[in-house]
């Protein structure tokens, strides 16, 4: 296991697929060359940007295991493990344990939207289970539910392996909440692009990324220097990605991003059901997006 906590730009990897719906490894490989050669400082196979929602568990510990082998200790992977059942969630991630992974990501659970109380049992007993680091995932927009700050300072405070948050909430407020009562050995890392540099302004250490998929170096650079407090550089970065930034939500994620490594060359643009191909219109914004900042 690499040594954690984790900061800098971390990229939520997309699952490349054939047209038929099977992974395409050799994409995903080329891929996480990208990733290495642009500066990321980790990692994250089948989170919601590589579509584990309609992932069976055998194809989710092949895209761990494909991962883990071709990075070859070159980089932390964060599995994503994350599951509404709870008994699916405590399965998956010491699977990942056991196929390499040096840290797990676990979205709260969607859909059954548990109490805090719920949450906090949730998390404690995949804690219990399993003694790799995790790192909680807060991402109301897609889980119909908020992790609250208590909840997660609790989660936190009693367990030393909970490493890091997520925070895909929008919620400054919320998420200064946590930067201000966090145990050290507790990370929180932005989980939306456009919030990164407000959130290390305030004490964050970096984001877990969709636009570092396609733009690992120009993200890499921009989060490098708001770490370092060259704000000038970081300002000049930020906006200069910050159209791509919202455009990459034009449609659901992550069908615009895969649409954009697809016009890159990096894998094709093909999906599960129920996620389709970009709108025309929309592939054409993101083309003109694309070229204005040099990356197509």
């Amino acid at each position: 296991m690499m040594n954690l906590p984790l900061k800098g730009t971390i990229t939520a990897l997309i699952t490349p697929m054939n047209e038929d719906g099977s992974i395409d490894f050799a994409a995903l490989k080329s891929l996480i060359d990208m990733q290495i050669a642009g500066g990321v400082t980790a990692l994250v196979p089948c989170g919601s940007t590589g579509e584990s929602a309609t992932m069976t568990f055998d194809e989710k510990c092949s895209v761990i295991q494909a991962t883990v082998d071709h990075v070859a200790g070159r980089l932390p992977v964060i599995a994503g493990t994350g599951s509404n059942d709870t008994a699916a969630a405590i399965n998956l991630t010491k699977q990942a344990k056991a196929l390499g992974a040096d840290a797990v990501l676990l979205v709260s659970p969607f859909y059954n939207k548990p109490t805090q109380r719920g949450l906090i049992a949730h998390f404690s007993a995949i804690a219990d289970a399993c003694d790799i680091p995790q790192i909680l995932y807060n991402v109301p927009g897609r889980t119909a539910s908020n992790m609250l700050a208590e909840t997660q300072l609790a989660l936190a405070e009693s367990y030393t392996h909970i490493i890091a948050t997520k925070e895909a909430s929008a919620d400054l407020e919320q998420i200064m909440e946590i930067i201000k009562h966090r145990p050290s050995h507790f990370t929180v890392l932005a989980g939306d692009d456009s919030l990164a540099l407000p959130i290390i302004a305030a004490g964050g250490h970096g984001v877990i990324s969709v636009l570092s998929n396609y733009a690992p170096a120009q993200f890499s650079a921009c989060i490098t220097a708001a770490l370092e407090d060259r704000w000038d550089d970081a300002r000049s970065s930020h906006y200069a990605l910050f159209e791509l930034m919202k455009l990459n939500f034009i449609e659901t994620n992550p069908i615009p991003v895969k649409g954009i490594l697809s016009m890159m060359g990096i894998c094709k643009e093909a999906y599960r059901l129920p996620m389709q191909p970009l709108l025309p219109e929309n592939k054409e914004r993101l083309r003109l997006a694309l070229k204005k900042v040099g990356i197509l």
